[in-house]
């Protein structure tokens, strides 16, 4: 069966929900209603950063992966990693990916101003300026319209209730359907030189 690996953090692998109920989860009974012959893998890891994420890529993308949706960075984010490393953990996790043949959906994550705006201004611009060096799609922050409401939120107020989750899928599915829907060889754009 082909494959849609979402590698990421809490907010991926359904912390306090359980991965039934996950946006991976979510995705899978989409892209099964739309009719498309994948499955959806959920890779998140609960306090994962985007290095740790890196160090077991290779696991992550075992089997027939043809898309890669990447939700990295929240947990970089609050402990304040230097920009220029969450830089450059993303961008081996897409150059791996696009070498592989694997279509890459990249999910913006925002900082907190724990550590400063220009902190936070850095982290937003960093998403923007990967989705452009390697020409991949760019999903907006995915908890922009989840972290503020309560009947979207667990208690923690850190981490999406069921309902939460399935608007955080709403908000990457357009954007996987695209891909999906795409012709295999325009899925995958050669990695700028």
């Amino acid at each position: 069966m082909k494959r849609i690996v979402c590698l990421g953090d809490s907010l991926t692998s359904g912390h306090g929900i359980g991965t039934a109920v996950a946006y991976p989860a979510v995705l899978h009974q989409r892209v099964r209603r739309a009719g498309f012959p994948y499955e959806v893998v959920n890779a998140g890891v609960s306090r994962e950063t985007s290095a740790q994420a890196r160090a077991r890529l290779d696991r992550a993308l075992d089997g027939d992966v043809r898309v890669l949706v990447v939700a990295l960075g929240a947990n970089d984010g609050l402990r304040g990693v230097p920009v220029a490393q969450l830089t450059v953990n993303l961008s081996h996790i897409i150059e791996v990916a696009q070498k592989r043949g694997i279509s890459v959906l990249l999910c913006g994550m925002e900082a907190l101003p724990i550590y400063g705006w220009p902190y936070a201004t850095a982290f937003h611009q960093a998403y923007l300026d990967l989705a452009a060096r390697y020409k991949v799609p760019l999903v907006p922050f995915i908890l922009m319209n989840v972290i503020g409401d309560p009947r979207l939120m667990q208690p923690d107020r850190a981490h999406p209730n069921a309902e939460g989750a399935r608007a955080i899928a709403d908000v990457i599915w357009p954007y996987l359907e695209r891909i999906l829907a795409s012709p295999p060889h325009l899925r995958v754009l050669a990695s700028p030189s």
